[in-house]
């Protein structure tokens, strides 16, 4: 047994082995820690394999893994042999003699350090560099796949004359050869030139030839294939200035050659090819020649030359050739940008037409009833009223709707209505004493849908629900109101197992439910559970009672977790939006596909062309991007995730794109083909906002088709921001049924504004026809306004609504005690020439947690109304009355009757009405309340003598009784409702939370 430490007469301690027992203990540790790193990433791997494999798409994980481990494994080995054979090779040309010299003699014990070790030491550095490149080689899958997939474009870029699938599919996987073959080079000759060293090689300070021959030919060797690598790249440059970006000062982001890169860089990168493999052949030639001379002077010349022709020569040819006369020199250039930018965003097909933007019509009459020909008005903001429906429709504290609400199109009586839609999903922060059980068991999901009438409001000024209460009833009929997958669904859930589900409660308990979908996966076996167990870092998991036979947990539950997971070669739409099909609720996710590799198209970034106020408040509404950078996209998928199962169904959209059909043969049977899209899932599919909102920042610029204006930069165009939020953020696009100048019918639309850069007059107002199925889906129109005059823009109007003297006035008394005036969404609809625009306005008033709907800001051609309904609003800006039966919509002055007992109850119910229009102005909320109930007992009176009427005449005038009691004209000429239509006799208002209360008293 050795002895450590102690002197001559000091004591000496002797140090022992440990005792078996220690050394037993000590491995049987190490061995657990080994199998538990072990597991840890075997629970990873087996949880992901599980998952995709409940969802059916085993074939994306197995595909994706397979890649990946293929290019790590590949690419690892190629870096590991290259890297190992140089440092064996160094070794084993290595002096038989070393120098005897004080560098030498030092470097002797290094040598003789490592000798033991060689070998553990080169298998170590080999492994190490392997693992990195084969790390950073798999992260390349996305690469990998459509180079080795890619389908062509069938289109050439103008310069190369090249197939765009070229620059699109196989540019990027050259480009990562490339950058692996300068890493392989680079970290081959370093450890070759240190092994020579070490070995005595080279030398830095030892007397005679500092390096011996040998190893002067084995270092030119790898020099040799550096430069020769470095002349690939020079002639990949010269493909590659075609998606080169640059700063243009006339254009700002620029994509593709300009004049100085076709006259100076292009034939300068060919020059500098030529001499690259020039000076890569003088340095294999080393292998011969022995000297380092030629070598140095080649490359000494290819450096010299890299600065004149690739730098300097540029440079001059753009001071002295371009500048001067630059929209004569880029011209050529700027015209191919703006074919291919146009083309690579699909804006190629956008029809701009002048529009004066001032009606000449003088029949009022005629205007007004354009009015409502032309557009059906949503007055209901779902960016907005999420308040009203989370007040009135919300039920229990464990629901919630979304901050944004959706806008969609159901059918009723064969006329489809602009509808305001929301899920009643799962509220995690509501649920009563949280605890595990509660969390994930109990409280796992959402029930129900709530809809509204997006055109009108009550006289409250509450949505007119077409959906609503609890069950959900209404115009849906039936289907399955469970919502286990959703937008607000961020946790997993166990569910089916004996632990019940809580659906809802009321008078009678609560009502639970046990899950019978095959969503999920299933945790009956042990290994799933100890793999989740780790995988979420939940012990309980392992060992809790709750679960047994039948239970499955569900995760990545979003809509976009979903499509993402499934489909990770797409890019995301930030607004998933539910809507009702075959009896089922179906969350519709657009998804894009995107490359940055198109020719000549300028770049854009999609998170910020994409932001909007929306966005800046809501961050879920932000793009899921792959690539950031992109110049082309295509929504080329329309996927849909089913709220109780959560089955993902991809569909194929775009059936020409090229991208998509490359994916399609990476991932086979991934996407079903468009054809298999049932009707009654067509109905309700959208043209997406964000590929809208890319197009709307494209079209700012590449509007125009000529290069002289589009240098020029007259022309350019910008997003206004929106005049309703004060964040300064770009005003959102809206979806409005109505009917640009050149069509025949209201079609369901996505529109914006667009302003001159710099200032807030309008230029031009944008559409595209959103409403899928039909023959011109996706055709974007532009209506562009004069420049010889000024024509209000958005925060024009605004500003006119908010300093008219008596609107302002009527704004004031709406923020009369602890009021709060909110604006909803500024629509704007051409009509006739002109331009109208509403913007509906919106009251917290009093104790209220919510916001009615209480005025409608109408201005066309310089007249403007602040009145209590729209056609209120329309009447006075047009001076007339409209000439078609408006719809009900559940307002509550009275009609008239020839009846006097009928007419001496609804002078009753005016004179009701105009004390609740009093007491609103006060606002008087009590005083409004009474009024509201004396107007509807005078309703009643009135409905009851004319029934009793029609019974003396035999019923002859039934029809015009029925009539009378539903939307006729009131003595101040607006639109009127039925008693049975307003919304203290609504199944929904009876059970709504403050449906025996007025506004202002909760």
């Amino acid at each position: 047994m050795p002895d450590r430490g102690g002197g001559p007469t000091g004591p000496r301690i002797r140090v022992g082995r440990p005792s078996r027992r220690v050394r037993t203990l000590l491995m049987t540790l190490g061995v657990l820690a080994v199998l538990g790193m072990a597991f840890v990433m075997f629970a990873g791997f087996w949880t992901d394999w599980l998952w995709y494999r409940s969802v059916k798409y085993s074939s994306v994980f197995t595909t994706t893994l397979s890649t990946k481990i293929g290019l790590f494994f590949v690419f690892g080995l190629l870096m590991a042999v290259a890297v190992g054979v140089n440092i064996w090779l160094a070794h084993r040309l290595r002096p038989p003699l070393s120098a005897m010299s004080m560098e030498q003699q030092s470097l002797d014990r290094y040598r003789m350090g490592i000798a033991p070790y060689k070998k553990w030491l080169l298998l170590g550095i080999t492994s190490l560099v392997g693992l990195i490149a084969g790390a950073s080689a798999s992260s390349q899958w996305r690469t990998w796949l459509m180079w080795v997939n890619g389908v062509p474009f069938h289109q050439k870029d103008p310069q190369f004359h090249l197939d765009v699938s070229f620059y699109a599919f196989d540019l990027p996987w050259y480009r990562f050869l490339l950058g692996f073959g300068f890493a392989a080079a680079v970290l081959s000759l370093i450890a070759a030139a240190l092994t020579h060293y070490l070995y005595g090689g080279l030398r830095i300070t030892s007397p005679g030839a500092r390096a011996t021959a040998a190893a002067t030919g084995h270092l030119s060797v790898l020099l040799g294939i550096f430069v020769a690598l470095k002349a690939v790249a020079y002639w990949l440059d010269r493909y590659g200035l075609a998606v080169k970006s640059s700063d243009f000062k006339a254009t700002g982001n620029w994509t593709g050659l300009r004049y100085v890169d076709a006259n100076a860089y292009l034939p300068a990168k060919t020059i500098l090819f030529c001499i690259a493999v020039i000076c890569a052949l003088l340095f294999f030639a080393t292998l011969w020649r022995r000297t380092w001379q030629l070598p140095v002077i080649g490359f000494g010349l290819m450096v010299l030359s890299a600065i004149l022709i690739g730098g300097l020569y540029p440079a001059i040819v753009q001071k002295f050739q371009v500048q001067p006369n630059e929209q004569a020199k880029e011209a050529p250039y700027v015209e191919k940008n703006l074919k291919a930018t146009r083309e690579a965003y699909g804006i190629d097909g956008t029809k701009v037409t002048e529009y004066p933007g001032k009606s000449d019509t003088t029949d009022k009459t005629k205007l007004r009833d354009d009015a409502d020909a032309t557009a059906s008005v949503r007055l209901l903001d779902p960016n907005v009223v999420s308040p009203t429906f989370q007040q009135l429709q919300q039920m229990r504290n464990y629901y919630a709707f979304p901050t944004n609400l959706d806008v969609d199109r159901y059918s009723k009586d064969g006329k489809d209505q602009d509808t305001v839609i929301g899920l009643r999903e799962l509220n995690l922060s509501g649920i009563p004493k949280n605890n595990w059980i509660n969390d994930h068991f109990r409280y796992t999901h959402g029930f129900g849908v709530v809809a509204a009438k997006g055109t009108t409001a009550d006289s409250e000024g509450r949505p007119v629900f077409t959906e609503s209460d609890l069950p959900s009833r209404g115009d849906l009929k039936a289907y399955q109101q469970r919502i286990y997958y959703g937008e607000k669904t961020s946790q997993y859930s166990i569910v089916g197992g004996p632990q019940k589900e809580i659906d809802y409660s009321d008078d009678s308990g609560e009502k639970t439910t046990s899950y019978q979908g095959n969503s999920g996966v299933n945790l009956s076996n042990p290994i799933n559970r100890a793999a989740y167990a780790v995988a979420f870092s939940e012990p309980q998991i392992l060992y809790s009672g709750a679960i047994g036979e039948g239970s499955r947990i569900l995760y990545n539950r979003t809509p976009k977790e979903r499509v993402e997971a499934v489909a990770p070669w797409l890019t995301i739409d930030g607004d998933a939006y539910p809507a009702v099909v075959d009896n089922k609720i179906q969350w519709i996710v657009d998804a894009y596909t995107t490359t940055n590799g198109y020719p000549y198209a300028s770049r854009t970034t999609l998170g910020d062309t994409t932001a909007d106020s929306l966005t800046a408040n809501n961050n879920q509404r932000a793009v899921v991007a792959q690539q950031n950078q992109v110049n082309y996209i295509r929504n080329s998928v329309k996927a849909t995730v089913d709220a109780y199962t959560g089955k993902v169904t991809l569909f194929e959209w775009d059936t020409k794109d090229p991208v998509l059909k490359t994916w399609e043969k990476a991932f086979p049977g991934t996407v079903k083909p468009k054809g298999d899209i049932p009707k009654s899932l067509m109905d309700h599919l959208r043209y997406p906002q964000d590929l809208f909102k890319v197009q709307r920042e494209l079209l700012t610029r590449y509007h125009v088709k000529d290069a002289q204006t589009f240098l020029s930069g007259s022309e350019v165009w910008q997003v206004p921001d929106d005049p309703s939020n004060k964040s300064g953020n770009a005003v959102p696009p809206y979806y409005l049924s109505m009917k640009m100048p050149d069509q025949q019918a209201q079609t369901f639309s996505l529109t914006t504004t667009l302003t001159p850069n710099g200032r807030d007059n309008l230029s031009a107002f944008m559409s595209v026809n959103a409403e899928a199925g039909t023959s011109d889906y996706g055709k974007i129109r532009i209506l562009k306004l004069p420049t010889s005059r000024t024509v209000d823009g958005p925060k024009q109007v605004q500003s006119q609504f908010n300093s008219e003297q008596d609107i302002a006035e009527s704004i004031r008394l709406l923020k009369g005690g602890d009021s709060e005036v909110e604006y909803g969404n500024l629509l704007t609809v051409p009509l006739d020439g002109g331009l109208l625009y509403v913007e509906p306005v919106y009251v917290r008033g009093g104790g209220l947690k919510y916001p009615l709907l209480r005025k409608v800001l109408v201005t066309y051609g310089g007249n403007t109304a602040f009145e209590d309904t729209l056609d209120e609003a329309l009447n006075k800006v047009f001076g007339a009355d409209s000439t078609t039966q408006p719809p009900d919509e559940g307002t509550t002055k009275p009609p008239t009757s020839s009846n006097p007992t009928v007419q001496e109850a609804l002078n009753d119910a005016q004179k009701a009405f105009d004390a609740g229009q009093e007491a609103l102005k006060k606002p008087d909320w009590q005083a409004y309340a009474k009024a509201q109930k004396d107007l509807e007992a005078a309703l009643k009176r009135a409905e009851d003598a004319q029934t009793k009427a029609d019974k003396a005449s035999g019923g002859s005038k039934s029809s015009d009784s029925s009539k009378g009691s539903g939307a006729t004209s009131s003595p101040s000429g607006s639109p009127s409702s039925s008693p049975s239509s307003s919304p203290s006799s609504s199944p929904s208002s009876e059970k709504s939370p403050s449906s025996d209360k007025s506004p202002g008293s909760d």
